[in-house]
């Protein structure tokens, strides 16, 4: 088996370089040097000894990513569209750069306790975390964290998001903008504590009064976003005539609600208006092809993935908070209609 002091010397190159290049450090080595070490590596084989270098350097090189939001026993962390996109966007990046990603679901502190004494992760990425004790012991494990969607104010801790209020208020807006006044407001349930679902819900709230819409509480359906879930709401808001419009705040709930909506003989958009939130695959795979708020889930855990490499490896570049941008995305699931209010 080959050591990394023999593709150093067939690279004609020091260990540090080839040490440098194996785990992603190869900014100030040259691109064809580059090459050659990835190339003799793949010739000879060659595989890092990562229990070797663990016990060096105390670091196992593994990044934990956790899911505290357990919002159905029947559909996982991995078969959310969104989830998936963004756990695409950690892995590959964290490959890039020499690591290795470590997904767990954790129910509770007991758990994560469990975790934290069982593994030894050099860092932790975690979605939609709120300030309980739950993060009180995530604290006290002293890993660094990079949190995804999550309003926690924190100086010690890195937290990527949106302005989930912001994309809220563009939905409702553009729906209104083409003439609809009842609009339905369908999310996740969003409990008493800040975060992406009350954020967007404000920003619903919002665009309502600034063009004088009265609020109504029985246009807000919250439940989880399971398939069957959102199609059993579709099928409930096809039965109401009063509204022309729903807005919700993911692409696979919007796209169960469109299921449901149409096996109770409602067309979109003749009938009722859909929007979503994410722009996911499955926004362009519904009939007709959905509108939505666009985030980029790919980039988003890149990102994550860069920021915590860069503060293990002492290169910390980016701003501890960073707010990603939004934009919308017209398709075929908005209908014009008659009278239209004008955006102010």
């Amino acid at each position: 088996m080959p050591t990394i002091k023999d593709i150093a010397c067939e690279a004609g190159v020091s260990v540090t370089t080839v040490s440098n290049v194996i785990h992603g450090r190869s900014q100030r080595v040259a691109q064809d040097t580059v090459e050659r070490i990835n190339r003799i590596i793949r010739e000879n084989n060659y595989t890092p000894n990562l229990s070797a270098r663990a016990l060096v350097n105390k670091s196992s090189r593994i990044i934990g990513v956790i899911n505290h939001l357990i919002q159905s026993q029947s559909m996982s962390f991995f078969q959310d569209p969104f989830h998936s996109a963004l756990l695409g966007g950690i892995e590959k990046k964290l490959q890039e750069r020499g690591y290795y990603m470590m997904i767990r679901t954790v129910a509770d502190e007991g758990e994560l306790y469990s975790l934290f004494n069982n593994w030894n992760l050099d860092g932790v990425i975690l979605t939609g975390l709120f300030n309980d004790d739950f993060f009180a012991r995530l604290l006290e494990a002293n890993k660094p964290i990079v949190l995804l969607d999550s309003y926690i104010k924190n100086e010690y801790i890195f937290n990527i998001g949106l302005d989930d209020y912001k994309g809220g208020f563009m939905a409702t807006q553009y729906l209104i903008s083409k003439g609809h006044r009842n609009i339905v407001f369908a999310s996740p349930p969003q409990g008493r504590r800040r975060g992406v679902v009350q954020e967007r819900l404000k920003g619903y709230k919002a665009a309502l009064k600034k063009y004088n819409i009265p609020f109504s509480v029985k246009n807000v359906y919250q439940q989880e976003i399971t398939p069957d879930e959102g199609i059993n709401l579709g099928r409930i808001l096809g039965k109401r005539k009063d509204i022309s419009a729903v807005f919700a705040t993911a692409d696979i709930l919007a796209a169960g609600i469109m299921t449901g909506l149409i096996q109770v003989g409602r067309r979109i958009p003749d009938d009722i208006s859909v929007i979503g939130f994410d722009d996911v695959l499955y926004s362009r795979l519904t009939s007709p092809p959905l509108t939505t708020i666009r985030q980029n889930a790919v980039e988003k855990g890149a990102i994550a993935a860069e920021i915590m490499v860069d503060f293990l490896e002492g290169n910390e570049k980016q701003p501890r908070t960073i707010i990603m941008p939004i934009s919308l995305v017209e398709r075929d699931s908005v209908k014009q209609i008659i009278p239209s209010i004008q955006k102010k």
